[in-house]
């Protein structure tokens, strides 16, 4: 008897489940090899960009926005949380033989991290997923920045800790991030996976290019990116999950 998915879900769905596992090895990597477990994170989010051009190309499914938001949160939420918790540990050179104040406040921000990235994921799909912006930081971005980060060599754990701790308020907020138009994507995943392919080339200069647009579209996009079917910034300060 066949599983009860074979006839159900389509190539999107295969993808996006794919992403999870990625999500997974991620973490297992991250113990072992910190650089590449922040590639494995870089090439999900692109893996969870190809999901949504395969939708639109051959169709979705009903249950694609669902698993969509549960492969994230093994990707964007769970794995980058892990990879900061790491950076940060080993750059505090914190033992694991008792809890001490310091641990303790890696593991609650890092947890904390996971939480908010859930409730973004939950509130991305309940209402934000037909439109052309989304509120606070996609969970994509935020993994996307730590990630890019590390393979950039910026792993000062105070750095990190900062980041990780700003993305818990940011991924919940109420500030308005236009979607990407096509083009500006397209040039945005060149560099995503030039900096997955050859990291280290001429200085680390992909990854710290992708830091930089990844900044850039953070702090600037919701008052100075132009859409043309883009609503104004809200006031209150306004995708991809």
């Amino acid at each position: 008897m066949l599983p009860r998915f074979v006839g159900r879900l389509g190539i999107a769905d295969a993808v996006t489940i794919a992403n999870a596992a990625l999500g997974f090895v991620a973490v297992v990597i991250a113990f072992i090899d910190i650089d590449l477990a922040a590639r494995l994170i870089l090439f999900a989010a692109v893996a969870d960009g190809l999901d949504g051009i395969l939708a639109r190309r051959y169709g979705g499914t009903d249950a694609g926005p669902y698993l969509d938001s549960l492969a994230d949160v093994a990707s964007f939420a769970v794995a980058p949380a892990v990879l900061a918790f790491v950076v940060i540990t080993d750059g505090f050179e914190l033992g694991f033989d008792t809890v001490t104040p310091e641990l303790l406040l890696v593991t609650v921000i890092s947890a904390l991290f996971v939480a908010m990235a859930v409730t973004r994921l939950g509130m991305y799909t309940a209402y934000d997923i037909s439109g052309s912006h989304t509120e606070g930081v996609q969970t994509t971005l935020a993994a996307t920045v730590i990630g890019a980060a590390i393979l950039a060599g910026e792993t000062n754990p105070l750095l990190i800790l900062g980041v990780t701790g700003a993305f818990c308020y940011l991924m919940v907020s109420r500030i308005q991030y236009p979607d990407l138009l096509a083009r500006d994507a397209a040039i945005m995943g060149v560099v995503h996976v030039l900096a997955i392919l050859i990291p280290n080339f001429a200085g680390r200069t992909f990854p710290y290019a992708l830091l930089t647009l990844g900044i850039a579209y953070m702090t600037l996009s919701p008052w100075l990116y132009w859409r043309e079917d883009a609503q104004p910034a809200a006031p209150e300060v306004h995708g991809n999950a």
